[in-house]
């Protein structure tokens, strides 16, 4: 794994967040066909997906942080989330994992740092499986999942349509 970025701490997301994990997401959902969401979303429509994600259980927000020189604030690089895979019971093991960096954040080992950190955090959980769907080409978030240990489990043909195009989702898989 890579080593930690200088100045980067890894902590648990908490509702001060919101407005700023919001404003990355958003960046995806206008510019990227990384996500199938097509209309960005306000903090307070985020916010039951943020309040899905507490301190401890197999459901976790992991944020990264900066300080900005000269002014003590920090400043949120990107987050990772372990969610449910599935609505029903028999699910409960398995989890879906993602990683959004702020725009301008990538190429720095805060993705490699935001994952360590969660699934540092998952191996105290009752957790058996990770998943992760990959819109394709995206090859940084390829290799991520692959430096993780996930293998290929096959695509989804044009299964989401987006910007006027349908696009493929490739899925991986990690035993945790």
């Amino acid at each position: 794994m890579a080593s930690t970025p200088a100045g980067v701490q890894v902590r648990p997301g908490v509702e001060g967040d919101l407005d700023a994990l919001t404003e990355i997401y958003n960046h995806y959902v206008r510019e990227t066909a990384i996500t199938f969401d097509t209309v960005p979303l306000t903090p307070c429509e985020r916010r039951p997906w943020l309040l899905s994600h507490p301190q401890d259980g197999p459901h976790r927000l992991m944020v990264a942080t900066e300080t900005v020189p000269g002014t003590g604030a920090g400043r949120i690089l990107g987050y990772a989330t372990s969610g449910p895979h599935r609505a029903r019971p028999a699910y409960a093991t398995s989890v879906e994992t993602s990683v959004y960096l702020a725009h301008g954040a990538g190429r720095r080992g805060i993705g490699t740092l935001l994952y360590a950190t969660l699934f540092e955090a998952l191996s105290g959980e009752d957790v058996h499986r990770a998943f992760a769907g990959i819109t394709q080409p995206n090859e940084a978030s390829v290799r991520l999942h692959g430096r993780f240990g996930f293998r290929h489990l096959g695509t989804f043909g044009e299964v989401g349509r987006k910007f006027g195009r349908y696009w493929d989702v490739a899925w991986y898989e990690k035993e945790l």
